[in-house]
C-alpha cells in the first residue's frame, strides 16, 4: 500500500451560506386595478384568475349593471365590486372614482382583449416616473386580432389626429389598457362633465374618457411612454363599441380642444 493512500482523505469545511436572493424592488406607487364589466362571465372566469391580486394594491370590479352572473361570481371570489347607478363608462369612472385608493389607476378589459401577464410591465414603467403607461396594439412587434377594418381606421385616423393637433407620440390613444396617475383626472379635467355633455348630446351616446385623456396628456407634455401589447380576441360577451357615433363624438373633443383647452 503506498503513502498516497494511507495519508487521510482531506476534510471539507463548510463555506458560508450563499447569499438569498434579493428581494423584489418594491414599488413606488400605489396601484388600483379597475375592471370595467358588463355581462362578462365567460371572460370573467377565464381572465380573472391569471391577474395575480400581490400585483396591485387594490382590484376593483365596475359593473355596468349585468344580468348573467358577473357580479355574482366577483363577489364570490372577493372582489370589490361597485355598481353603477347611472348607465356610461365614463359615468362609472366618476361613480367609483371615491373608492379608488391607489395613486395610479388601472383600466383592465377582462373579455380577453386585455394580457393579464403585462399588468407587472406596466407597472414597472411607469414605476420609472412616467405620469402614464399605455399597452398599445399597434407599436410593434404587437398586433391586434381583434380589430376589423373599421376599426383598424378608426385607430389609425384617432391616434394620428391626437398626435397631429396635441403634439403626441402614440401609436395607440384609444385603448383602455394604460395606467396613469389618478391626479390627472381632477387635473385634466376629464372629471368635469361640461367637457363630454355636449358631444354625448349631439350624438346620443355615452362615451369614455381615454382618447381625451391622451389628448390632454400630450398637450400638456407629461411624460408618457407605451409598451407592446398584443390584443387577442375578445372571450364570451358581446362586442359593446359603437363605430360612428363614438367616433364622431371622440372628434368633436379633439377639435374642440385644439380650439378651446389649454
Amino acid at each position: 500500500m503506498t503513502a498516497t493512500e494511507l495519508s487521510p482523505a482531506p476534510r471539507l469545511t463548510a463555506g458560508p451560506d450563499p447569499a438569498p436572493p434579493p428581494p423584489e424592488p418594491r414599488r413606488k406607487c400605489t396601484v388600483t386595478l379597475l375592471v370595467p364589466t358588463l355581462n362578462e362571465i365567460a371572460g370573467m372566469r377565464a381572465i380573472m384568475p391569471l391577474v395575480r391580486r400581490e400585483w396591485v394594491d387594490q382590484i376593483l370590479i365596475l359593473d355596468g349593471g349585468s344580468t348573467d352572473g358577473t357580479v355574482e361570481y366577483a363577489r364570490e371570489h372577493g372582489y370589490e365590486v361597485h355598481v353603477q347607478r347611472e348607465p356610461g363608462i365614463r359615468q362609472g369612472y366618476m361613480e367609483v372614482l371615491p373608492r379608488v385608493r391607489g395613486d395610479v389607476l388601472l383600466t383592465f378589459s377582462p373579455d380577453g382583449n386585455s394580457i393579464p401577464e403585462l399588468l407587472p410591465a406596466l407597472i414597472a414603467k411607469i414605476d420609472e416616473g412616467y405620469d402614464m403607461v399605455i399597452a398599445s396594439r399597434y407599436k410593434p412587434p404587437a398586433r391586434s386580432a381583434d380589430d376589423d377594418r373599421v376599426t383598424a381606421f378608426g385607430n389609425w385616423l384617432f391616434t394620428r389626429t391626437v398626435n397631429l393637433l396635441h403634439g403626441g407620440r402614440y401609436t395607440d390613444a384609444m385603448v383602455i389598457y394604460r395606467a396613469y396617475r389618478t391626479r390627472l383626472i381632477r387635473e385634466l379635467e376629464l372629471d368635469q362633465d361640461r367637457w363630454h355633455r355636449t358631444p354625448e348630446r349631439l350624438f346620443g351616446c355615452r362615451i369614455s374618457w381615454e382618447p381625451l385623456l391622451s389628448a390632454r396628456a400630450a398637450r400638456r407634455g407629461l411624460k408618457v411612454a407605451e409598451i407592446p401589447g398584443d390584443e387577442p380576441p375578445r372571450v364570451g360577451g358581446e362586442r359593446k363599441l359603437r363605430v360612428l357615433r363614438w367616433g364622431a363624438s371622440y372628434y368633436y373633443q379633439f377639435l374642440r380642444d385644439w380650439l378651446l383647452w389649454r
